[in-house]
């Protein structure tokens, strides 16, 4: 329980802001219901039952492939909650009678038009967006887009006062729009609560267990997990060849190791996503060389793009024991299917920070996770 806000009380404090009402956009069904699932309990155990808080929504196509937002139920005054998934390539429309999956530019171009289609009616408008929209192009470099800034600032002028997002990439394209809400949330509680159900043996000390950041970027989030549970840490950095540039970026020549000793020892590894999974299978090998025990792997968003057969052959060789990742974006049945792949729920987490919003209650508890880690650790 968060300090300040449990189940028993969430629903009967009277500063609630507005009546409450959440729209699920395409792809997101699944982690609204169970959002839902645990608002209206709470509000049953309040004396204030409701059978559901989501309001249907949808964005219908023209077979030209223009679109439209559309809300089917009043929302007028409410404090409205606009949960979509920009990643989820599985969503899919037809355009001139050819099936098209949906694109990020797709997802938050209905995003805004479900944002049309409330028309300023509703009391307040507040987006969560798990991964945030353009957030891999956060900076520029020569004559490049801001598409995340870009799109932070359209969606200020839009009347949105709060974007609630997972792990961003670069929490610092929030300086483009200062006077609009943005809290980015790192759920390291979940993470290391669902890793010690998935593996109990996992020892927790600085003896059996070091945590390893993949490269300099994703540095802040494993030293998190590392000061909370008083491990060393060790990082590799990207020695990339600067003199050619392939697909857009500078490749890598070679992944390399700063940090003490990890024989013997558990490794986990905490980055934001692993997309095509290349440079964390790298990583795993380049540890095991290094005589490293069990290797776990974690990334709020895992969304595979190259498919799972490396993966497997690594699990299968003993090079990777494990996989954490979210249900914060599309997972594809394949991945939940396998053996090494843990999934970490945060939907109870997402209902807290939805009714500590919608009732003016201070969200530090909930971002700050430090003492329910300690707790955790000490019942593991």
């Amino acid at each position: 329980m968060v300090e300040g806000l449990t189940s028993e009380t969430v629903f009967s404090m009277s500063n609630q802001v507005a009546p409450l009402s959440i729209i699920a956009q395409p792809g997101t069904e699944e982690l609204a219901a169970k959002i839902d699932y645990y608002l209206t309990d709470w509000a049953s155990k309040s004396g204030r039952g409701q059978d559901t808080f989501l309001v249907p929504a949808e964005c219908p196509r023209f077979s030209s492939g223009d679109g439209k937002g559309l809300i089917k139920s009043s929302i007028r005054g409410d404090d409205l909650f606009i949960l979509v998934d920009v990643g989820n390539y599985n969503c899919k429309y037809k355009i001139f009678g050819q099936e098209n999956c949906m694109s990020p530019d797709d997802h938050f171009q209905d995003l805004k038009r479900i944002i049309q289609a409330a028309g300023g009616k509703a009391h307040r408008i507040n987006v969560i967006m798990p991964i945030l929209f353009g957030g891999r192009q956060h900076r520029r470099n020569y004559r490049e887009s801001l598409d995340c800034a870009v799109a932070l600032q359209e969606l200020e002028r839009m009347g949105v006062s709060n974007v609630l997002t997972f792990d961003a990439h670069d929490a610092r394209v929030q300086n483009a729009v200062p006077l609009m809400g943005f809290d980015n949330v790192i759920p390291a509680y979940q993470v290391l609560k669902s890793m010690f159900r998935r593996y109990p043996e996992v020892a927790a000390n600085r003896h059996n267990l070091m945590i390893v950041s993949p490269d300099e970027g994703a540095m802040h989030r494993n030293m998190y997990y590392a000061s909370t549970l008083g491990v060393d840490l060790g990082m590799f950095y990207k020695r990339r060849d600067y003199a050619h540039v392939v697909n857009g970026r500078n490749p890598i020549v070679a992944h390399e190791y700063l940090g003490n000793s990890v024989e013997g020892k558990d490794i986990f590894i905490a980055d934001d996503i692993i997309s095509s999974g290349e440079s964390m299978l790298d990583i795993a090998y380049e540890l095991k060389k290094r005589k490293a025990g069990r290797i776990f792997a974690y990334a709020t968003y895992a969304i595979f793009t190259n498919g799972l057969d490396k993966f497997d052959q690594a699990y299968a060789d003993g090079i990777i024991d494990g996989v954490l990742g979210t249900n914060l974006t599309y997972r594809s049945e394949e991945l939940k299917k396998r053996e090494w792949f843990c999934e970490v729920d945060v939907s109870k987490y997402i209902a807290y920070f939805i009714a500590a919003l919608n009732h003016d209650v201070s969200v530090s508890a909930l971002i700050d996770s430090h003492e329910k880690i300690k707790r955790l650790l000490a019942d593991h």
